[in-house]
């Protein structure tokens, strides 16, 4: 008996090293249904003096990924439940719909043109006129269906630079590992689909990026592996100045200049492109925004507004918030600030940030998919 034991245990530690190694996506840590609107937790969020912050909607089962439309609709992916819903207000009072159900794990939506675009795992379609049809939605074209469909890293974030081009990454299918072709990389595509490039490479997996103001250029956060320990590696703000001819990293460095245990051997680090910013281990780094608005100070214009998730696997939770990367004039980012903390208590998540949206007004709306809400802050005497 002892040595059939031993022999299943030795089975089991072989099966986690192998979890360890080669990985998989972090588990689920939305909540199965939205909270409800009177147990939000409003009261524990902290904003630096002059700023508030309020319910823009509950209800909205793991909301993630957030857009605004030319009509002001807000449009929010909620992930596990296949479901795109579109917030109006009319009168002073908001109203949320369901705009489209029944999809594949739907993360990541843009909108251009009065067109609204959804990815799934392993497509990308189109809902043409959404904001004049949310309640008799159009049929769905499909962009692009040539995406892998494996769900490790599988969900996409996506959006339409200024150049018009559609952006979509593909995520490594591993927590760490030597990726197939196709994999660990950002593409861009025209509209319709078609002329689609590789732009970035060693991506491990991002779920958030935006467009500088200032030159168009791209900026992404990016998750580090895990199971290198709590305090190593950092999440990453990285940017792409020479598409198509970046490496940034994974699976051989991690967080710059950290070498992969296993990958790494033989390689040097400053050979791949550097961050920009060092994000937190395991912070989960998602949703980000340059602040184009007027409503905040000066000192937040041209910043990038951050949602970091917080880790599935750390001992110690930390993030859950939103920090803020400040323009050092020169074209970069100097520091790293806190902005909306207070969603950690006695080792546990009261609310995770996924994504962020400067509405035409300047306020900055915070999507939480663990209480199925959408946030926002503004700023005023």
């Amino acid at each position: 008996m002892t040595r059939a034991l031993n022999a299943c245990a030795s089975r089991v530690l072989a099966t986690l090293a192998m979890v360890a190694t080669i990985g998989c996506a972090a588990p689920a840590s939305h909540a199965a249904e939205a909270t409800a609107v009177d147990k939000l937790p409003i009261s524990r969020i902290k904003l630096p003096p002059g700023f508030k912050v309020e319910v823009f909607a509950s209800g909205v089962p793991d909301a993630r990924s957030l857009r605004e439309g030319e009509r002001g609709t807000v449009f929010v992916s909620s992930r596990s439940a296949g479901k795109i819903h579109a917030i109006v207000e009319t009168d002073g009072k908001r109203q949320l719909k369901v705009v489209a159900s029944g999809l594949n794990v739907p993360n990541g939506i843009a909108l251009h043109d009065g067109a609204l675009y959804v990815a799934t795992i392993s497509e990308i379609t189109r809902y043409d006129g959404i904001e004049s049809r949310l309640d008799n939605p159009p049929r769905p074209v499909t962009v692009y269906d040539k995406l892998p469909g494996e769900r490790a890293h599988g969900w996409k974030f996506i959006a339409i630079g200024p150049d018009n081009k559609l952006y979509v990454p593909v995520g490594a299918p591993c927590n760490v590992c030597e990726p197939p072709p196709g994999y660990a990389q950002i593409r861009r595509m025209n509209l319709h689909g078609s002329g689609v490039e590789v732009i970035a490479e060693g991506v491990r997996n991002t779920v958030g990026f935006d467009f500088d103001p200032r030159d168009g250029s791209l900026w992404f956060t990016d998750n580090g592996r895990d199971w290198m320990g709590d305090d190593q590696p950092d999440d990453e703000l990285n940017h792409l100045t020479q598409p198509g001819r970046q490496h940034f990293g994974f699976p051989f460095c991690h967080q710059g200049m950290l070498p992969d245990p296993q990958f790494g051997r033989g390689k040097n680090c400053a050979e791949f492109a550097q961050p920009a910013q060092l994000l937190g281990p395991h912070a989960a780094a998602l949703g980000m925004r340059f602040y184009t608005g007027s409503m905040f100070p000066a000192k937040y214009r041209g910043a990038i507004f951050i949602a970091r998730h917080g880790p599935w696997n750390r001992s110690q939770k930390f993030a859950a918030d939103v920090v803020v990367a400040l323009p050092d004039g020169k074209g970069g980012f100097s520091t790293i600030e806190p902005f909306l903390s207070g969603l950690v208590e006695n080792n546990a998540f009261l609310g995770r940030p996924v994504d962020v949206l400067v509405r035409k007004d300047g306020s900055l709306l915070v999507s939480d998919d663990f209480n199925g809400a959408v946030y926002r802050i503004s700023y005023g005497p």
